[in-house]
């Protein structure tokens, strides 16, 4: 047994008298000991000084906060299909005619009709049941031969819709008995509009692939999306409201998607200004915008309070050469591509 351990023993027996009792096994009494020690050996934390200063709490700068409206039409069709995409396309239909079952001709068309010797004729012109897959026989010999080159002309959906018109057209003719009208199918409207040759950014019947978007011109010639500083009383949504119906008029039937504000924009002064009314220190403003949807109607500057000057319609990319490229930064990501 070492001397340390006969040490803590005596201290134990004349320190805690207590704890030397039969009751308690020795290396628990020499336990006890060394946390007496050790709890004795801990030194006391300092109280607070009473006379600490008080902090307070830092002011950052105040800006004047605004409500924007990203308010968009959009796309009104599909978008082209790339050369390869109209080929693959094309490809599937012909697939399809080759791997489909034979046409049943005579469970449509009675034998020795007008309306069979009218197919008979239209066979022998395309080689086929299909109307828009071309000149192409799908149980001959060539019949594996059903792919076309990129840019072919007869993978183009306005030859298509052509060829389908055409042969509607040549059998309403056919079978009607009046021979001296000729019967005229309409066509379907051009992709491109009449706003789109004519480059009219004002109007809405303009790249109908695309989304546009609503932007104002001040009085100062900056352009921007309609905006205006939100009242003490108003939440943001109801700012954008407000703020739409005064700078492009009532005429136009829209809403609100949702609450919350998709981007926002600050704007830094170069020199602070005071306020008249509130006589606060201004360092800018912070712009918070708020999406919006147009489904009839037009913008009219005609009555707004904003003292705005010209309006257009433009697509993301468009918006580039009109912004100011910080304010472009801001909100570029929360414009659709399409």
């Amino acid at each position: 047994m070492s001397s340390g351990s006969n040490g803590a023993r005596r201290v134990a027996s004349i320190l805690r008298p207590s704890i030397a009792e039969q009751r308690v096994c020795k290396s628990c009494q020499e336990t006890l000991v060394r946390r007496n020690y050790a709890s004795a050996a801990t030194p006391i934390s300092p109280k607070p000084s009473s006379s600490a200063s008080t902090t307070f709490p830092v002011v950052g700068p105040t800006y004047t906060i605004n409500a924007g409206v990203l308010l968009s039409r959009p796309p009104q069709i599909t978008r082209d299909l790339t050369d390869f995409e109209k080929a693959y396309y094309f490809y599937q239909k012909r697939l399809n005619e080759r791997l489909a079952l034979p046409f049943t001709k005579y469970f449509y068309f009675k034998r020795g009709t007008p309306l069979d010797e009218d197919w008979k004729r239209k066979v022998r012109e395309r080689q086929t049941a299909a109307r828009d897959i071309g000149k192409y026989n799908a149980y001959g010999q060539e019949a594996w031969n059903d792919e076309l080159l990129v840019g072919a002309k007869e993978s183009e959906p306005e030859y298509i819709a052509e060829a389908l018109i055409s042969d509607a057209e040549s059998t309403a003719n056919n079978t009607s008995q009046d021979t001296s009208k000729q019967e005229s199918i309409p066509r379907p409207h051009p992709r491109v509009t009449e706003a789109d040759k004519k480059g009219d950014t004002q109007s809405l019947d303009r790249a109908l692939q695309r989304t546009l978007y609503l932007l104002v011109q001040s009085k100062e010639g900056y352009w921007k999306f309609p905006s205006s500083p939100v009242a003490a009383d108003e939440t943001i949504r109801l700012a954008a409201e407000r703020t739409l119906e005064q700078s492009a008029g009532v005429n136009m039937n829209t809403f609100m998607v949702g609450y919350h504000p998709v981007s926002h924009y600050v704007y830094n002064a170069r020199k602070p200004k005071t306020d008249e009314t509130t006589g606060v220190t201004l360092a800018g403003e912070k712009t918070f915008f708020i999406k919006g949807r147009i489904m009839a109607g037009q913008a009219d500057l005609s009555a707004n309070t904003q003292n705005l000057q010209n309006f257009k319609w433009l697509a993301k990319e468009e918006m580039a050469k009109y912004l100011l490229p910080p304010y472009y930064a801001a909100i570029k990501n929360a414009l659709a591509d399409r």
